[in-house]
């Protein structure tokens, strides 16, 4: 799916969502990330919703988000009600949804300039 964006604010994007990769203004990428408005962290180490710990939810904290949209691949599927937790618990909010919503979700948040973390799940691929 081709996201039509007009970068006038200068922030970080998403160009293109597809089933294995996507595209963050113009880098195509092909493991799991997180997307800030400023910060790219790419090689995410979760590539499916098991591996969505408080290893996962620490490298989203320092991104210092207000709200986190949660792609997890081609369909939605929730992590643990405790993992949910970890971010209400500091007055985070969290968003599940599947990899296409995510990625037009945080373009409108972040176009707002809401300090929103897409933290997308992609599959692992042999290498």
């Amino acid at each position: 799916m081709q996201l039509h964006h007009e970068r006038t604010e200068g922030f970080l994007f998403f160009r293109r969502c597809a089933e294995t990769e996507v595209t963050i203004v113009d880098r195509v990428l092909t493991r799991s990330f997180l997307l800030a408005p400023d910060r790219l962290v790419e090689d995410w180490p979760v590539v499916d919703i098991n591996g969505f710990d408080e290893e996962a939810i620490a490298a989203i904290l320092a991104l210092e988000p207000e709200v986190v949209l949660l792609g997890t691949g081609v369909r939605q599927i929730f992590p643990s009600h405790a993992t949910r937790a970890a971010l209400l618990r500091r007055g985070i909010g969290i968003e599940v949804m599947d990899n296409a919503a995510a990625c037009r979700t945080y373009n409108l948040l972040a176009d707002e300039g809401r300090r929103v973390v897409a933290a997308i799940m992609l599959p692992a691929t042999a290498g």
